[in-house]
């Protein structure tokens, strides 16, 4: 069991919960040492004075704010610290929000909130089954590291989760931020629903465990191969090109041919089901969507017409690498996490070839 990173109090009206605080996400990202090239040498950082270049105790750095260039308000780590919000001991829930209302922008880091003791798991259990059923969140101040957080406490798969969040001044304008966002388009209601087709067309169930940092995956790849006295070569697809105005029709219809035919995303169950009866009709097997294995007696039909449709190197080659890796999935090819993109092509042109029948 994992320790918690706080202890305390929940709390909301006259109800009172003793509950500790949980880390919910973790990094897998790969990390380096800094060496000196040719040699196995760590580099080190040191604290230097620009001016003399000697290095400088950490016991003798202060803070200094810049007011104008080259003069600064000296602020000591003491008077930081006499004003520092401190631990708080208590989660204090001011009020509850919709949680419709709130922009997924405001939410920074997400952490669970777990009852401290069997005994509070009534209590714990009351809130949130209610705040389930409300659809709502519990907004509190809460301190913790010497830092001050707005968070927003909701029920989620049958527990809370503390969410830290960003102060509204925090939060860029996007309009001052970004230069060539549309005022007023004129778009024709033919555009607008052949959009919303394709939208359908393409859209596919949340499955978090089908979606892998496959930069961090090649990393390692990278590492072992290297250790293993192996070079791994790495080619990029063709950048896609911006739609031209004048093309966007033209653009939407072939997007929706391509989805059709499942390449490269496919369509989920519920989207398709007019789709399968059309080719049900045509003598055609429908292709599996979303990553779903299909039943016994489509399952032999459906894997053929997909390796067929995945092969053919002249069309396997115009195609990017995540658009190969999700054929790959479809085709459940092994160890594809690792591959380069030459290496799914090839693998998705081996998969597609004839295989001789046993006699």
């Amino acid at each position: 069991m994992a320790r918690p990173m706080w202890t305390g109090v929940l709390t909301f009206g006259l109800v009172t919960v003793p509950v500790a605080l949980y880390t919910a996400t973790q990094s897998h990202d790969v990390h380096f040492h800094q060496l000196q090239r040719g040699t196995s040498d760590r580099v080190r950082n040191k604290r230097v004075n620009e001016r003399t270049g000697k290095e400088v105790e950490y016991a003798d750095i202060v803070k200094g704010y810049e007011v104008t260039e080259g003069e600064y308000v000296i602020v000591e780590p003491d008077e930081l610290e006499r004003i520092s919000p401190g631990r708080s001991r208590t989660i204090d829930i001011a009020g509850f929000v919709d949680l419709a209302d709130v922009d997924p922008i405001f939410f920074d880091r997400t952490y669970y909130l777990g009852p401290r003791g069997k005994e509070y798991q009534k209590v714990y259990a009351l809130l949130v089954e209610a705040l389930e059923h409300a659809g709502k969140a519990g907004l509190a101040m809460f301190a913790m590291r010497g830092k001050e957080y707005l968070t927003a406490v909701r029920s989620e798969n049958g527990l809370l989760e503390l969410h830290t969040m960003h102060f509204a001044d925090e939060v860029r304008d996007p309009r001052s931020e970004i230069g060539d966002l549309p005022e007023k388009v004129d778009l024709t209601p033919q555009e607008v629903r052949t959009a919303e087709q394709l939208i359908g067309m393409l859209a596919i169930e949340w499955k978090p465990d089908e979606w892998h940092d496959t930069y961090e995956e090649q990393v390692k790849k990278l590492v072992e191969d290297k250790l293993a006295g192996r070079e791994i070569a790495v080619s990029a697809g063709p950048a896609p090109e911006a739609t031209n105005v004048i093309d966007l029709m033209d653009a939407l219809r072939r997007s929706l041919e391509t989805a059709r035919k499942g390449e490269p995303a496919h369509a989920p169950e519920k989207g398709r089901r007019a789709d399968r009866s059309q080719d049900a009709r045509a003598g055609r097997s429908p292709k599996p969507t979303g990553g779903k294995k299909s039943t016994a007696t489509e399952g032999g039909t459906a894997r053929s017409s997909k390796r067929a449709g995945a092969t053919g190197k002249q069309q396997l080659s115009g195609l990017t690498k995540a658009e190969l890796y999700q054929r790959a999935t479809d085709l459940d090819i092994p160890h594809r996490s690792t591959m380069t993109r030459d290496e799914l092509q090839e693998a998705l042109e081996h998969a597609g070839r004839p295989r001789r029948k046993a006699s």
